[in-house]
């Protein structure tokens, strides 16, 4: 028998599961959220350093995507890991929280989407926070179900080392990345909690999701796919659904919304019939309604990787051998202790990649290691080194994703675009030049060897030279967004209430709808947009 319930919700990631708690939370609501991986059972998950363990292969928690080759990144195919399984993103993240710039929220309010300006959506930061540690009140919020809280980290000895370097490079020092200025070099706040057996990831799933199964009116599917939703006319009236080789439907009195993610949410969309109708004809696939900026508007954090020896052996390569791996396990299952008991990008820093930016338009991850792939695809050398993941953050070039076939389940085709506008080149090459210059002061002259990313072939001095070398080795940063855009332009998919434009009962909330890719990590500011379209979604019923 088809079964009824007030909201369908696609997708249990970062987004999803807010919406979960948040509209079931009266006991009026009927709710089902969708979930196309299981749940979060998998013990890496859990572990801060399983971010290692996870992020590296394709698997049942990791979507593993692949991009289109390009020539803007020298025709490679880019592996994009996204989270399947309740968490989402959030499950298998390094969890580095992140709001992004006051001007980025203005920016989308002054783009003509009223409700959405930093002023907007600070509330909404601060009553899904709960800030481990000294925090300024106007900025933090102390009773939210996140769980926040900054580095602590002791046995990290080039933590500090790092953040010296970069006063030493003329750079400022910030104490909170999230507080009122965020230019500046600190150590990161994570998305962590303190247990009696150690830290824990605190995901959206472990925030949101959670506390609410005991409700009766929340009702859960995992390991399904999403096929399409179901309209008459224009309305939205439910989900198809297959799991198990079965196919389902199940209807709506009020809204479906979907919070699969940039990659997921466009995607069930134009399998729906919603898109550009050339695209969807292309497939056979019946136009319910065009909406061309369906899988336009890609953007996403590109990032290159300047790293060096180090001569002395006490970075956190000294877990990397087999071994050393298995007791550093140990060692955190028995005391919750060691380096499995932490995250492995403790620090960073926003700057300027040169003086005529307004505003921090550079991001530096650094870590107290070095890898020949950013992904850990060939695992941790044992050598020691240390590194920085440098990526500008608000990218002109814009990609687009569309689908390979009408099959649901095979992933669509994913065209970032990456270095297409030549800006981005020159702030790359910049900012790399300024990172490098850090690793180059005085505070690391007794830990530097020799140069490892640019290897000692490339001139990092010569713009050809540097430029080839970032078009062929630059990864994913892990924050696809935009390709539902809010807005009121041509490419718009959702209005500035994230109701789908010219449908009823339709919503999309996710990193999907924002209009410009902030500037920092993407979970804290998805998070927040759940948090706020919860209001809105209650307030329209």
């Amino acid at each position: 028998m088809e079964k009824i319930f007030d909201y369908v919700i696609v997708g249990a990631g970062s987004s999803g599961c807010v919406l979960a708690n948040k509209l079931s939370e009266d006991g009026k609501n009927s709710v089902l959220i969708l979930e196309a991986g299981g749940k979060d059972k998998n013990f890496f998950i859990h572990m801060p350093s399983g971010y290692s363990q996870i992020v590296p292969t394709k698997s049942d928690v990791n979507y593993g995507f692949e991009t289109e080759p390009e020539s803007t990144t020298n025709n490679r195919k880019l592996y994009w890991p996204r989270g399947r399984g309740w968490g989402g993103s959030s499950s298998i993240n390094a969890m580095v929280y992140i709001r992004g710039h006051s001007h980025d929220y203005d920016l989308w309010r002054q783009m003509g989407n009223t409700g959405w300006s930093y002023e907007d959506v600070l509330p909404y930061f601060k009553k899904a926070e709960t800030f481990n540690g000294e925090g300024d009140s106007e900025y933090h919020g102390f009773d939210g179900p996140l769980h926040v809280k900054k580095s602590e980290r002791t046995d990290d000895h080039l933590l500090d080392v790092f953040i010296k370097a970069g006063e030493q490079a003329g750079f400022p020092i910030t104490k909170d990345f999230n507080g009122k200025d965020q230019e500046g070099f600190s150590r990161y706040e994570h998305t962590m909690f303190d247990t009696k057996r150690g830290p824990r990831r605190w995901s959206s799933a472990k925030a949101y999701l959670h506390p609410a199964l005991k409700r009766k009116n929340l009702n859960t599917e995992t390991n399904v796919q999403v096929n399409k939703v179901l309209f008459e006319g224009k309305k939205a009236t439910g989900v198809e659904y297959s799991k198990k080789g079965q196919t389902f439907k199940v209807s709506v009195n009020k809204e479906v919304i979907l919070s699969a993610g940039a990659i997921n949410s466009p995607q069930i969309l134009m399998n729906s019939g919603i898109g550009d109708a050339l695209e969807l004809n292309k497939h056979g696939i019946d136009v319910i309604h065009e909406l061309k900026g369906v899988g336009k508007n890609l953007q996403d954090h590109y990032s290159v990787t300047n790293s060096f020896y180090c001569t002395k052996p006490i970075t956190l390569h000294r877990s990397a051998s087999f071994l050393n791996t298995q007791l550093a396990g140990i060692k955190y299952l028995l005391f919750g202790t060691g380096d499995a008991a932490f995250p492995p990008t403790s620090g960073g820093a926003f700057f300027k990649s040169s003086p005529d930016k307004d505003i921090p338009d550079t991001q530096l991850h650094y870590g107290s290691y070095q890898t020949s792939d950013l992904h850990g695809r060939d695992g941790i050398d044992l050598d020691h080194g240390f590194s920085s993941v440098i990526c500008i953050l608000r990218p002109q070039s814009r990609g687009h994703i569309e689908l390979k076939s009408s099959d649901p389940s095979e992933a669509p085709l994913m065209y970032p675009n990456y270095l297409s506008e030549e800006q981005d080149m020159i702030d790359t090459r910049n900012a790399l030049r300024e990172t490098r210059r850090v690793f180059l002061q005085e505070a690391f002259d007794e830990f530097r060897g020799d140069q490892i990313k640019p290897g000692h072939d490339v001139n990092v001095e010569d713009d050809d030279e540097l430029d080839n070398w970032i078009r062929e080795t630059g990864e994913t940063l892990y924050h696809p967004v935009g390709t539902c855009k809010m807005g009121n332009d041509d490419l718009a998919v959702v209005d500035d209430t994230l109701k789908v434009k010219g449908l009823s009962n339709l919503r999309v909330v996710d990193a999907s709808i924002m209009p410009t890719l902030i500037g920092g990590n993407t979970n804290a500011p998805s998070i927040m947009i759940a948090e706020k379209a919860s209001d809105l979604i209650r307030q329209s019923q």
